[in-house]
Formats: C-alpha cells, sequence, structure tokens
C-alpha cells in the first residue's frame, strides 16, 4: 500500500508539502516515546502518535519513515510541519484515536470509520 492510498482510505488531513506520496508502507508502528522510536521503528513504516513538535519531524527523517500520523486531534506545530518539508516527510493528521488509527492499519481497513 503506498502513502496516498493509506491517506485516503483513513481519511487523514495532510500537512506537509514534499513527501512521497508513492512510498511503500512497509508495516507500522504506534508510540509517543521517541527513543522508543528510534529503537524498534523501520524505514517505510507509518508512525502513529499524538505529539507534534519539532522532534517527531527528526525522528521520522532519520528512520525513513513513510508518514507520521497525529491522532487524536493533536496539534501539529508550524516548526514541525516546516521540518517536515524540509527532510520530505509526510505529516497526516486525523481526529480518530491512536488506537483506532493503529488498528486500521493493522487490519487493512480502509472505510476511515
Amino acid at each position: 500500500m503506498q502513502i496516498k492510498e493509506v491517506i485516503n482510505s483513513l481519511n487523514l488531513q495532510l500537512l506537509t508539502h514534499t513527501g512521497d506520496m508513492q512510498a511503500e508502507v512497509t508495516g507500522g508502528y504506534a508510540s509517543d516515546l521517541l527513543s522508543n522510536v528510534m529503537g524498534q521503528a523501520e524505514p517505510g513504516m507509518v508512525w502513529v502518535t499524538m505529539q507534534g513538535h519539532q522532534n517527531v519531524a527528526a525522528v521520522a527523517s532519520l528512520i525513513g519513515l513513510s508518514a507520521v500520523v497525529v491522532a487524536g486531534g493533536a496539534p501539529v506545530e508550524e516548526e514541525t510541519l516546516k521540518k517536515a518539508d524540509a527532510n520530505n516527510i509526510n505529516i497526516a493528521v486525523t481526529d480518530l484515536p491512536a488506537y483506532v488509527v493503529a488498528g486500521q492499519l493493522a487490519l487493512g481497513i480502509t472505510n476511515g470509520k
């Protein structure tokens, strides 16, 4: 599945403009602990979090993630978006709880509800 399909199927709002929308999703990871993500997530994964600060973009870039989904209606700082665009990282948001987003990704549910 490509990032654009994930964004469309989960009805996510894409906030960045430079990421590769054709990037293949190799899996997913859900955590709000940055050190945990750095140690466990792998390139190509989608990271589900409720964090919206600058370090999210830095960690995503360092690992080579396909995208970051900020769930639960959590705010994303403007500096985070600038850093993400500078590093070609896709950041999308949703009001859905992180649990629901992760479940839909894991189960392949595509109706976004």
